[in-house]
């Protein structure tokens, strides 16, 4: 008896002229749902064709190809000329336009990255996973979660061929003797590849999709990621300069939520970027600057750490500081010491909760002084649960004047909201501080940005140069009515 499957969701992609369909469905046979792609511009007898064109070409040729050290660029544009001879044999009505899509197609099989880039297609995907050539890819979905594809690798040397053909565009190279890669694409996407027997059960390639549209505060609330009290209360501290650090679990959101309260600055304020790999977006309408630290050549010369870059970044005249990761004492060091001097300083940590983001600052390998750490406001952790895939604001805290930290908010997990626990107390007085307004006043504008958050949810605002307009406008005490 044929196992009963339940489509959950389905869309179209074109891929270079070939259009792929999507479907999305679970599976009694399943423990996860799956991610199914078909091709159906191109007939089943057409692929038997080009099946036997591809045999026909693939010789000494190919061969030169897939071992070769030419790039991609040039190796498709040779590919090209020699396969349309073929195609024009077997195809001689073939229009233009079919005859691009038929080399496409042969082009994707053979000299690039196969099906995986029509994944890399979809931008609903988040990360694109290769264990081995005995189970199928897997996907991260951002809505779905992680998902089982129909995609299947023929073998462990396509696994490495397609390592070899990603680090040759890059300048990296994965071999028996070098078995392990890390390579950031043009693209942004960043590719991590292992050879067996590193990786027992085979070769593996995992690929990082960089977020073409990146979140913002609109899309959280609208997943429930964040709530409006809790998005307006960061807003709130953010407009005045306050410091935050952001922490969570691997894969949490942390970056993507570091990028969320890059939506609440203002547009006169000169803000930088430190990065390993570009992820950050930031509204078009901001005065920002992106650094990203580089590795060392085979020399070991000509690397750029993160601790250059912060350090660097001091002599820039920066309002605000983004960093993508603190790990290190000497980088947290000098980041604290820049929220002393005046800068509003925004980063990402790994730790589970409040309590542990303070541990993880005052214990080795950072190990700062806890007094240090009162020039941090507020501590965001990202939680996500594994077994649905949802990422949400598991605390909020704020740290005290002696470096200790209490949670605020802190979320319900049986009811699926972020609920006030404690009364802020040490932020409230550093805003009154800062600037005269009293607890009434601060709640009051507290509220006003929870209407404004909530109109820009009902009008479905999540373009991030929109954002960066209500937000510029929202400073000058415009009316949100008309922000757009």
């Amino acid at each position: 008896m044929e196992a009963e499957k339940k489509l959950i969701d389905s869309y179209e992609l074109n891929v270079n002229d070939i259009v792929i369909d999507v479907s999305i469905y679970s599976d009694e046979n399943e423990p996860v749902p799956v991610y199914s792609i078909s091709i159906t511009n191109i007939s089943e007898t057409t692929k038997i064709i080009l099946e036997k064109i591809r045999e026909e070409f693939v010789s000494q040729e190919m061969k030169t190809f897939e071992q070769g050290s030419l790039e991609s660029s040039t190796i498709q544009k040779q590919f090209k000329k020699g396969i349309l001879v073929l195609l024009r044999k077997y195809f001689p009505t073939a229009n233009k336009k079919t005859m691009d899509m038929l080399i496409n197609y042969i082009l994707q099989q053979n000299i690039g990255l196969g099906n995986i880039e029509v994944l890399l297609k979809d931008k609903n995907l988040e990360e694109v996973v290769i264990n081995n050539a005995n189970e199928p890819i897997w996907i991260y979905h951002r809505k779905y979660g992680w998902l089982k594809t129909n995609i299947m690798i023929p073998n462990e040397s396509r696994i490495r061929y397609y390592s070899t053909v990603i680090g040759r565009d890059v300048g990296k190279e994965i071999t028996t003797l070098n078995p392990l890669m890390d390579a950031h694409l043009k693209t942004g996407d960043r590719v991590n590849s292992t050879l067996s027997p590193i990786s027992s059960k085979g070769n593996t390639l995992t690929i990082r999709k960089f977020a073409v549209k990146p979140w913002t505060i609109t899309d959280f609330i609208k997943e429930k990621t964040i709530s409006y009290e809790a998005a307006a209360l960061l807003w709130m501290a953010v407009q005045n300069e306050l410091s935050v650090i952001i922490t969570g679990g691997t894969a949490s959101g942390k970056t993507s939520m570091l990028n969320v309260v890059a939506n609440f600055f203002p547009p006169n304020q000169r803000i930088l970027s430190l990065e390993d790999t570009r992820e950050l977006m930031l509204p078009k309408i901001l005065h920002w600057v992106p650094l990203e630290t580089r590795l060392p050549n085979p020399e070991g010369k000509g690397g750029i750490t993160m601790l250059d870059l912060i350090v660097n970044s001091l002599r820039m005249r920066p309002d605000r500081i983004l960093v993508g990761e603190i790990r290190r004492k000497r980088e947290a060091e000098v980041i604290f010491e820049a929220m002393h001097t005046g800068h509003s300083v925004y980063g990402t940590l790994h730790a589970n909760n409040v309590r542990e983001t303070i541990n993880r600052l005052t214990q080795p390998p950072i190990g700062l002084s806890k007094q240090i750490l009162s020039a941090l406001s507020l501590i965001v952790v990202q939680h996500i649960n594994r077994r649905n895939g949802r990422r949400r604001t598991l605390q909020i805290g704020e740290v005290m004047y002696n470096g200790d930290a209490k949670p605020i908010m802190q979320l319900n997990i049986m009811k699926d909201t972020l609920e006030k626990v404690n009364d802020p107390t040490t932020i409230f007085e550093t805003l009154n501080l800062y600037t005269g307004l009293s607890k009434g006043d601060i709640e009051k504008d507290i509220n006003e940005k929870v209407d404004i958050l909530k109109w820009m949810v009902k009008n479905n605002i999540t373009d991030i140069n929109k954002i960066g307009m209500i937000m510029s406008k929202h400073y000058r005490k415009k009316p949100f009515k008309h922000m757009v």
